[in-house]
């Protein structure tokens, strides 16, 4: 029974009507959830709805002898996000498990980023994940379960070019989830966080101008939006139970568990330190240490195989 790990669950997938959302969509119905599936049916932007896809992924499922039902509504407001959980209490008479997959991007270099980019990215990502956590919180709590898998990026996690709107939203997101961890885990309630590396909408605006970006495109290409997927479904398992405020990264065939901020060194002086001692004795002894600049595929520097 190892492929029914989600029997009698009820989990709501947002952003689930393309790439990563709908692969771990699908998977958790294999698996024996019930899910909802929300998606608002924007471009990669936030413009425009179509409530296609949605309802295509949900047909999906059931045509593979699932259970699952659409839903449309957004998560970036208080009122929209609890009504795609109580589309679960309605359809479902439960929840058991929230995924924080819905995005956008709006890239932009940090000098020239406007108020309207800063705020639709994080209000879809942050406040998304917030309200949509807050909205299953009170049944969570009610029932004495519950699990949430949030997405969040190595962008936030490590760092990228002209992502300050996203990469703040998606490390943000990372506290948030240990928050909830904290606060939540007496009423055995977990919140874990998985950064992905998949080929979707999200970065298919890589360039393709060199054969060298040509075919670092085509490996991208390889890492599916599937590998994410049994993860998720794991996370949101009862044989995850002991697995909470974690943030993991999949790539390719490789699960990573990331490492959280920590202290990596210090400098003491029993009299205190001024400016000048800090310039003469503190920076030279902790420079060491010091984070280098790195990106993310400074990091991730190797090719996935």
């Amino acid at each position: 029974m190892a492929h029914k790990m989600m029997q009698g669950k009820v989990v709501v997938v947002t952003g689930a009507g393309g790439g990563i959302g709908r692969d771990m969509a699908l998977a958790l119905a294999a698996a024996g959830a019930r899910v909802v599936v929300n998606d608002i049916g924007t471009s990669t932007s936030g413009e425009g709805t179509d409530a296609g896809p949605a309802q295509q992924v949900a047909a999906d499922i059931r045509a593979a002898g699932g259970q699952a039902v659409a839903n449309t509504d957004s998560v970036a407001g208080a009122a929209s996000a609890a009504r795609i959980v109580q589309c679960a209490m309605d359809h479902f008479g439960r929840i058991d498990g929230v995924v924080n997959n819905a995005g956008i991007l709006r890239d932009r270099i940090f000098h020239k980023m406007g108020l309207d980019e800063w705020d639709a990215v994080i209000q879809v990502h942050l406040y998304g994940s917030y309200h949509m956590s807050r909205a299953a919180a009170g049944h969570f709590k009610e029932q004495g379960s519950g699990a949430f898998v949030h997405m969040t990026s190595t962008s936030g996690l490590i760092g990228n070019l002209g992502q300050a709107n996203y990469s703040a939203a998606k490390l943000g997101l990372t506290a948030l989830s240990k928050s909830i961890a904290l606060d939540m885990q007496k009423f055995n309630v977990r919140s874990n966080c998985i950064a992905p590396f998949a080929w979707s909408r999200m970065i298919g605006a890589i360039p393709t101008d060199t054969p060298e970006q040509q075919a670092r495109v085509a490996r991208i290409q390889q890492m599916t939006p599937g590998k994410i997927a049994p993860l998720a479904v794991y996370l949101l398992s009862d044989a995850a139970r002991e697995v909470n405020a974690q943030v993991f990264a999949v790539r390719n065939n490789e699960i990573f568990v990331m490492s959280q901020p920590r202290p990596l060194r210090s400098v003491h002086r029993s009299e205190g330190w001024s400016p000048e001692h800090i310039a003469e004795h503190a920076m030279p002894a902790l420079k060491a240490s010091f984070v280098p600049m790195d990106r993310s595929a400074d990091v991730f520097s190797w090719d996935p195989i």
